[in-house]
């Protein structure tokens, strides 16, 4: 139940983190790259400041650094690829590919983790997608080249996902958040200096600075999410960012939700409440 709770805490962070990033480079102008390399760099600076610049040695001694640094490498591709989508895409569109994570985490853990889902969860999860297809389904009308962008950032989230929770069970939550910014900060660096685009005004350096802090925050929940429950029962969490990216939708970009919003958005809502009984049920026998 409290893996459930960061885990929806977590989506809500990151459903901050993109409207703001569309914001900054569909609206403001900014060059995606500036964007995604300032995102990773606050996010590396908190973890040094919060966790102390002292335990560094302690931080960066992980017991599986290559997999740490492809983890890292995963976050990273998925952020760049997800900011380009958002450049062209609406919000609504390339959050319906992203909630086919947990389809691909619920596929994938079972080989790689040995994590297997019942059917009465593999279910849940594809009925919950189903309800997400119906929120979606006005935005389908055409479909963007950019959309590919949405599937690469998709399958590299899940695939990170699955090393998050591999990762929890072989090194702290500390190291793991401070190895999650690294790839970021070292492989975007020439490219967003390349392109730097010095931001006009203070709301812009702020509204800059903030998807850091939601990314470090998100991440290190998502992290605490998955040392205390498998993949695939916290992935179809995800889909409550559906209800966050139609609060941000409206207030930021003036999108309107519509019937096929409210009624795809009860069935996820059903979906997710089915999910948790199970798991209490889980509970109650173990």
């Amino acid at each position: 139940m409290a893996a459930i709770a960061l885990m929806c805490v977590a989506v809500f962070c990151f459903s901050l983190l993109d409207a703001s990033a569309k914001m900054l480079v569909g609206v403001m102008g900014l060059p995606v790259a500036v964007v995604i390399w300032m995102r990773f760099v606050v996010h590396g600076v908190l973890n040094v400041v919060i966790m102390g610049p002292h335990r560094l040695a302690r931080l960066m001694a992980s017991s599986k650094p290559g997999l740490q640094l492809l983890r890292a490498l995963l976050l990273s591709g998925a952020t760049l690829f997800n900011f380009f989508a958002i450049k062209h895409l609406q919000l609504d569109q390339t959050a319906a590919v992203f909630f086919l994570t947990p389809l691909v985490v619920a596929a994938l853990a079972g080989p790689l983790l040995g994590e297997w889902v019942g059917w009465r969860r593999l279910l849940a999860i594809m009925t919950g997608f189903l309800g997400v297809l119906l929120v979606m389904r006005p935005g389908f009308g055409g479909i963007h080249w950019a959309i590919g962008y949405s599937f690469c950032s998709m399958f590299s989230y899940a695939l990170y996902s699955i090393s998050t929770r591999y990762l929890a069970a072989h090194d702290p939550s500390e190291v793991t958040q401070f190895y999650s910014p690294i790839a970021g900060i070292v492989c975007l660096a020439p490219f967003a200096l390349a392109s730097w685009q010095w931001p006009t005004e203070l709301a812009h350096w702020l509204l800059l600075m903030s998807i850091g802090v939601y990314g470090a925050f998100g991440h290190w929940l998502l992290i605490l999410a998955h040392r205390q429950a498998p993949a695939p029962t916290l992935s179809p969490f995800t889909y409550t960012g559906l209800v966050w990216m139609t609060v941000f939708g409206f207030l930021f970009f003036g999108d309107v939700p519509d019937v096929w919003t409210l009624a795809g958005g009860l069935i996820v809502i059903g979906s997710g409440l089915y999910l948790l009984y199970r798991e209490r049920q889980r509970g109650a026998v173990s």
